[in-house]
């Protein structure tokens, strides 16, 4: 089991990268936490942790971003807050991704979570007072 806590945005990235260290197989990672609870900026910064200096955003509308790191190697970024329904992942392909090998970050992943594969890395993000959050994450 994972936890941290974030008492400012400049210890989001070792955060990102103990984070990443602790599950060193593991490449799908769905984030949970409410609206404006840091999902994007958290995924930023394990992107920039992994070495990508590509623009970071939230795939709200393009469902998914692409990234790459230093050594080509892609990451994708998931946004699954405006789907209707699960034919939505399905026409994206969404097994293509998740089954690459390559690092997977999911915002709204209750959104999917009939496909979801097996040994993900399930991290919670929970805001508190004065801006904290707390970062937990286990496999599941």
């Amino acid at each position: 089991m994972f936890s941290e806590k974030i008492t400012s945005i400049d210890s989001l990235k070792g955060v990102a990268a103990n984070l990443i260290k602790q599950f060193p197989e593991h490449r799908v990672f769905a984030l949970y936490g409410k609206m404006g609870a840091g999902k994007t900026t958290f995924i930023q910064a394990i992107c920039y942790s992994l070495g990508s200096s590509d623009n970071v955003t939230s795939p709200t509308f393009a469902l998914i971003n692409e990234y790459n790191t230093a050594d080509l190697s892609s990451i994708f970024h998931f946004d699954f807050y405006r789907i209707e329904d699960l034919e939505e992942a399905y026409d994206l392909g969404y097994e293509d991704y998740l089954y690459s090998g390559s690092y997977c970050f999911i915002e709204w992943p209750e959104m999917i979570e009939p496909l979801l594969p097996e040994n993900i890395v399930e991290v919670k993000i929970e805001a508190q007072e004065n801006e904290n959050r707390i970062i937990s994450a286990k496999v599941v």
